[in-house]
């Protein structure tokens, strides 16, 4: 008998999440002037803001505490979001903490939720408490401390005093500033007993505070996270519509998540964030497959179990490079907004707003099961039903760039259908319980049958 996952709160099934990386969300990249920005997400229909590290950052330069990345960016910047130096303080960089609690005020009165971004695998080499606590880091039979896979000095979670001072700076920032969770970064590689002890501890100052796991272990949602990352997922969608796999795999990739993790686990629908929109370089998504493709894809995350999860500037086809080394001091990148009032970026943006509109209002894909369907071109044709009581919703896509004719086994016939969205694709239903599509390339088709 499978296990069953932690209930969340119930808002947790109907939100959209929107990442803010504020170094390339704005040009000033400061917490004031993304506060600025929250009406844009709120006018969107956004649920969630999750804003990337704002904690100080550590400035050694050695570039041996470099992680490989950073290193290879040849920007220069020896401030790295994920290497922190203080976790009770705001860097300088992003504003004060005055900034930071407008900015959570703001998001609220607009009916959002903000979570803050925790970096508690690792810290920076000149972290305010190694001299006072020289057990808080990991150290070898020698003394010297234990550095990780970025270069980074581990911390030492077999100290409790270690544990207790993580605690005290998450309820700080949810006593101080009425934060409402937090997306926890390489959480998997922390001991899950330590996130599980602080989801205890949370929920007596907030019971609907919410955690998300940057990352996938199968009792991770048991008791301490309300969704993960679905990485597995991510990768081989990007990968589907890039042509270098297939549907059958891509499908394969769900079934083996499904089938692996408690009944009931929740995972994010990610189809781009900062890591990804950096290492594509120049080769971000609307180049590598296209702005219909971008589409497609965003359609079958929104259409598909779980949350759907927007990075900053992709609602208007942002496609500038971005990277997280850079800021307003050192090679600076960030969204490029005037695509807002380009042809593309003004579709985008509709499309965009219509995809959160049918996440809102239809029941089915708040709660609905996945059921995949046979098609007659698995390797091409995306194709699978959301299903609950009051409501059956259909979604095919054309993963290619190609023309697609297919037969597509419904197992029911259709007397009644709703288009509730439909890209360059003719369809017909049969009496034996198919359809039959055509479909030009990256169209797609979500009916209510």
């Amino acid at each position: 008998m499978r296990q069953q996952a932690r209930k969340s709160p119930e808002f947790v099934d109907n939100s959209v999440i929107y990442q803010v990386f504020l170094r390339t969300f704005t040009p000033e990249g400061t917490i004031e002037s993304g506060t600025k920005m929250l009406s844009h997400l709120a006018d969107m229909g956004v649920d969630i803001v999750y804003l990337c590290p704002v904690f100080l950052q550590d400035d050694d330069e050695n570039t041996a505490h470099w992680s490989t990345r950073q290193n290879a960016s040849g920007i220069g910047n020896p401030q790295n979001p994920y290497r922190i130096k203080d976790y009770f303080s705001i860097d300088p960089e992003y504003g004060t903490d005055a900034d930071l609690k407008e900015f959570i005020r703001n998001a609220q009165s607009l009916g959002m939720k903000v979570l803050l971004d925790l970096v508690y695998l690792h810290c920076g080499p000149n972290a305010v408490f190694i001299k006072e606590h020289p057990d808080f880091v990991q150290r070898d039979t020698d003394g010297k401390v234990i550095n990780g896979r970025w270069n980074f000095p581990l911390l030492n979670f077999e100290s409790r005093k270690l544990r207790e001072y993580l605690w005290s700076n998450m309820e700080y920032f949810m006593k101080e500033f009425n934060v409402d969770g937090y997306r926890c970064d390489v959480a998997p590689a922390i001991p899950l007993d330590f996130w599980e002890e602080a989801r205890e501890q949370m929920e007596k100052l907030n019971p609907e505070f919410i955690m998300i796991s940057e990352g996938d272990k199968e009792d991770d949602q048991l008791k301490a996270f309300d969704l993960g990352y679905a990485m597995a997922w991510e990768y081989a969608l990007m990968k589907t519509f890039r042509g270098e796999i297939n549907v059958k795999e891509l499908r394969e990739t769900w079934q083996k998540m499904h089938n692996e993790y408690p009944e009931g686990s929740r995972f994010l629908r990610i189809l781009d964030n900062h890591d990804i929109a950096m290492d594509c370089g120049l080769n971000r998504h609307e180049i590598a497959f296209g702005n219909a493709g971008v589409d497609a894809a965003l359609l079958v995350n929104f259409a598909l179990d779980g949350m759907p999860f927007i990075y900053n500037g992709q609602e208007i086809a942002d496609c500038a490079p971005h990277s997280i080394y850079s800021n307003r001091f050192y090679g600076k990148m960030a969204v490029n907004w005037a695509n807002a009032m380009t042809e593309v970026g003004k579709a985008r943006l509709a499309f965009m707003k219509q995809l959160i509109k049918l996440k809102h209002s239809q029941e089915a894909l708040r709660e609905g099961t996945t059921r995949w369907l046979e098609n007659s071109c698995p390797e091409q044709l995306i194709s699978f039903t959301r299903e609950c009581d009051s409501q059956r919703l259909m979604l095919l896509v054309n993963s290619t760039k190609e023309m697609l004719s297919a037969e597509v086994e419904v197992g029911v016939e259709c007397g009644y259908t709703r288009e509730l969205l439909k890209q360059n694709t003719g369809y017909s239903f049969s009496h034996d319980g198919k359809i039959k599509v055509k479909m030009l390339p990256h169209a797609f088709l979500l009916i209510q049958y």
